[in-house]
């Protein structure tokens, strides 16, 4: 069967995005047309202070419908971008350029029916302006998608957030068994579909050591139903909840694949330590499949030619996998 292409926006264009793109694609043998929705200034002004030489293929409507497409050349949808100069200071005046990238995006994958998509990192205080708590929410709100997870994901072991971006004040009041349950059902889903594993899923407690002093503990009264629920009713491979300032002790964590917390940094700091860039975040419960690279747009490296390709190339090659 045929391979269709992987389309690619890149974000923030004050960032270290197209530097790993480069690097990614120089020996990187994929099936997937790869199809860059950028700037076409702002790509060669890169690549002229990267030096990097690649022939660029601007595309065309036909082009995308034909999907007569290799990776001999950098296949390029054009999104104008005023900028004169790459890699200044991140600001809302690139809101525009992301916005349009994401509409050209969604249009092709609505219109084409393509089913990989990768996005370069945001920068979510400028872009999003507190509107959404991420590019998860962002995203699937554009598609009508209510229920979604965030699942950070390494053959080894993976990682999801019941709650993604809020403050810690917030957590404990939007923690609930509907919540956990959707998202354990979402993973259970996907495994099974993409990775044809039935997944043994670790849920670790909210509070410390899984106790609470209050007289309301979400521990006993929220995540162990939840957990039961999915077991017993669900027949699911559910245990926990866990303390979590031990589990992710290397006899603890290898019997698991998927690791779900109660908030973001309580899982995904552990698994950064143990990865680093070896981990994409994919967003389940999409109509297609979405990946980005797992870090941020990191303006402080932009243009210096230092940056490390893994999290990209590791995103390219999990979509590269999945035929349409």
């Amino acid at each position: 069967m045929k391979h269709k292409p992987i389309l690619l926006i890149t974000g923030e264009p004050n960032s270290i995005f197209l530097e790993i793109f480069f690097k990614s694609i120089k020996k990187l043998k994929v099936k997937s047309p790869l199809i860059l929705i950028a700037s076409n200034k702002l790509v060669r002004m890169q690549m002229d202070k990267l030096k990097i030489k690649k022939n660029i293929k601007l595309l065309k409507k036909k082009d995308l419908e034909n999907c007569k497409l290799d990776n001999k050349s950098v296949n390029l949808i054009n999104i104008n971008y005023k900028s004169s100069k790459p890699f200044q200071k991140i600001s809302s005046k690139s809101n525009m350029y992301i916005s349009n990238c994401f509409k050209k995006a969604f249009e092709i994958i609505k219109k084409n029916k393509i089913k990989k998509f990768i996005n370069g990192p945001i920068n979510k205080k400028t872009f999003l302006k507190k509107k959404y708590l991420g590019i998860t929410e962002f995203i699937s709100e554009n598609f009508s998608i209510n229920n979604q997870a965030m699942l950070i994901y390494n053959k080894e072991l993976s990682v999801c957030p019941i709650t993604t971006h809020l403050p810690l004040k917030l957590v404990s009041k939007n923690i609930n068994k509907k919540n956990i349950i959707n998202k354990i059902e979402l993973i259970t889903k996907f495994y099974k579909l993409k990775l044809k594993l039935k997944p043994k899923i670790a849920v670790l407690g909210l509070n410390p050591h899984c106790e609470s002093i209050s007289n309301f503990s979400e521990d006993d009264k929220i995540i162990k139903p939840a957990i039961n629920f999915l077991k017993n009713k669900k027949k699911y491979s559910v245990y926990g909840p866990y303390s979590a300032d031990t589990f992710f002790l290397k006899q603890n964590r290898k019997k698991y694949d998927v690791v779900v917390g109660m908030y973001h940094d309580q899982v995904l700091t552990p698994l950064k330590t143990l990865f680093e860039y070896d981990a994409i975040n994919i967003t389940l419960g999409l109509p297609f499949l979405r990946v980005s690279p797992d870090h941020g747009p990191n303006e402080k490296m932009a243009g210096k030619n230092i940056s490390n390709p893994l999290s990209l190339k590791k995103a390219i090659l999990f979509l590269d996998k999945y035929i349409d």
